[in-house]
């Protein structure tokens, strides 16, 4: 005789993001049971997420009754409904192994106590963790994508609503018409300098009449002290943010920011001034570690400055140690339009050891790392035209290196037989006596040959590997070239040290001026740039003057490069073999290393 237990479940997301309600499950199974007049042991709901093995207590629970013997049997919508997991799958074959779960119903098949349908069981729960899987690889993805696009991926921080009129993952952000205003008037109290966070969480709660953004399970509350620090410390009010958190992937907002960077700043500074903790203890410099200093070979290190002059004595001062003026004694809150100064500054860690290098604003170093960057700057046609050409190289040096490996092989080959046949002969009866050849005729000859089989040996390979690797490296080093400048414009401070290191190495500073060695392929383009800068411009190929002579297709686009075209040839062959000296310079670094990257 089979008891049944009704099982519904729902995932405990919103009920907008349901398949089926457990009320529309119910409606479907109990026409069953009258139908079928099916014994019920009992009806069994849960709003809970099957994803993961044995956290839903209700559905445990069931299992711990049939185990007793008060049912053996189940009543359900779908497989899906009572596991997207393996261990809730293996669960439940199990019991049906021990004979106290008898039969699985749903609406569309009947899985019994049998081989067969204990296969499909787990075969079709497998499916629902794998759809489940995909969803959430899916759902990650989008919020990538979302992010790079520009637009936070996940609930608005308070003071921005998400736009619930569009479809989800492409919902962006807009301003809480009622919060707004009110989170950007605590900023401005906390730029004051007067105003601690948890004075300016009581003033919003009792004068205001401050409340959080009403949500299903919370909200409609007071602003918490702790909540004001996250907001006073969150960089997306100024119009960045990270993601996934702690990941160092950071994106501009499209989002209206609240406040600028240099408030912002000015913020973490005040905190840290009162004794609160600060975004983050340890700051971030790019260019710390790699650069040093050009008179004493220490190390370069880096530190914020935040000054404040005094409007009244004129006197320069770091504002976060000072709630007024240390000369004259005015208030920092009572000053009239207080200009506020904040700024990374670059110097010799040798600084108190007698070292007297000057030190460099962050900006003012990054205009020269600019200025270098724009030395070797091409456009996108250029790189397109030398990627075109890189191939073709490519594939006549495949031909060229074909030649030479059998060229190579076929002397060594000779090599060793004439070093075989010198000792054949050395050693053969009628030269027993030396009379054919002497010692000392053998060891010079047999010197010979030996020299130039290890010749032969310590050439380089240019094998197919060796070809590729140069080919990858020198495509590198002009997609670097075209994109380098935009990256380290839009980049966090782990991709501007990156392209520090990459265009060269050796960084000094000395009396201000940055100095490396760049790689050659660098110094080639940057020189090359040089003597051709304004003469290489995009123009469009219909409005090039055509020399009226056959030509390849890589000339017509080397058109596009040229505003004067006088000289087309020569100035092709010059790039040429520009393109040529990088693909044969990583060529001959990936024959004698094939893991060299310079």
């Amino acid at each position: 005789m089979l008891t049944h237990f009704i099982y519904c479940r729902k995932s405990e997301e919103d009920d907008e993001k349901q398949i089926i309600s457990n009320e529309s499950q119910r409606d479907e199974l109990h026409p069953i049971v009258s139908r079928d007049n099916l014994r019920i042991a009992g009806q069994i709901e849960e709003e809970a997420s099957a994803k993961t093995s044995g956290t839903r207590k209700n559905f445990n629970d069931m299992l711990r009754r049939i185990k007793r013997g008060e049912g053996n049997a189940i009543l359900c919508w779908h497989l899906n409904r009572l596991s997207r997991n393996a261990g809730d799958a293996a669960a439940l074959v199990e019991l049906m192994d021990q004979n106290k779960l008898m039969e699985i119903r749903t609406p569309s098949q009947t899985f019994k106590n049998i081989p067969a349908d204990k296969f499909l069981i787990i075969l079709f729960c497998g499916q629902a963790k794998l759809e489940n899987d995909n969803k959430g690889i899916d759902v990650e993805r989008g919020l990538r994508k979302k992010a790079s696009m520009g637009w936070y991926p996940g609930v608005a921080p308070m003071g921005y609503l998400n736009d619930k009129t569009k479809l989800r993952g492409e919902r962006d952000l807009y301003k809480d018409a009622d919060r707004f205003p009110l989170i950007k008037q605590m900023w401005q109290m906390m730029l004051t300098g007067t105003y601690t966070p948890p004075q300016i969480a009581k003033i919003a709660n009792e004068q205001w009449g401050f409340r959080t953004r009403r949500t299903k399970r919370q909200g409609d509350s007071p602003l918490s002290v702790s909540a004001l620090y996250h907001i006073f410390h969150n960089p997306f009010y100024y119009g960045w943010f990270e993601y996934p958190r702690r990941s160092g992937n950071w994106y501009e907002g499209k989002h209206e920011p609240m406040i600028t960077k240099a408030e912002f700043d000015r913020v973490q500074a005040i905190l840290w001034r009162k004794g609160n903790p600060r975004a983050s203890k340890h700051t971030a410099f790019p260019y710390t570690g790699i650069i040093r200093c050009g008179a004493c070979s220490g190390m370069v290190t880096a530190e914020e400055k935040h000054n404040l002059r005094c409007t009244n004595c004129r006197l320069k001062f770091v504002y976060h140690k000072h709630d007024k003026c240390p000369r004259c004694g005015t208030p920092i809150a009572k000053m009239t339009k207080p200009v506020f100064r904040d700024y990374t500054y670059y110097h010799c860690a040798r600084r108190k050891g007698g070292c007297t290098q000057p030190g460099i604003e962050a900006a003012k170093l990054e205009e020269q790392i600019v200025a270098q960057l724009r030395r070797i700057e091409i456009s996108g046609t250029f790189k397109d035209w030398s990627f075109s050409f890189l191939k073709e190289i490519h594939r006549e040096d495949a031909t060229s290196d074909y030649h030479i490996k059998q060229s190579y092989e076929k002397a060594y080959a000779n090599c060793l037989k004439r070093l075989e046949n010198l000792i054949r002969f050395k050693m053969s009866p009628a030269n027993m006596d030396g009379s054919l050849l002497s010692d000392e005729e053998y060891a010079m000859q047999r010197r010979e040959l030996l020299g130039e089989k290890a010749a032969l040996e310590n050439l380089p390979r240019n094998d197919r590997a060796s070809a590729e690797q140069a080919l990858r490296q020198a495509q590198e080093v002009f997609e670097f070239a075209e994109s380098a400048c935009e990256k380290f414009a839009k980049g966090d401070f782990r991709t501007k040290k990156q392209i520090l290191t990459t265009m060269g190495s050796h960084q000094t500073l000395h009396d201000k001026r940055l100095l490396m060695e760049a790689k050659k392929p660098f110094v080639w383009l940057g020189d090359f740039l040089a003597t051709e800068r304004g003469e290489i411009a995009p123009v469009a190929p219909e409005n090039a003057v055509v020399i009226q002579r056959r030509k390849s297709p890589l000339e017509y686009q080397y058109l596009t490069l040229l505003r004067d075209l006088k000289d087309v040839r020569t100035r092709a062959d010059k790039i040429k073999l520009l393109i040529s000296k990088v693909y044969h310079h990583f060529k001959e670094l990936a024959a004698f290393e094939p893991n060299a990257n310079n």
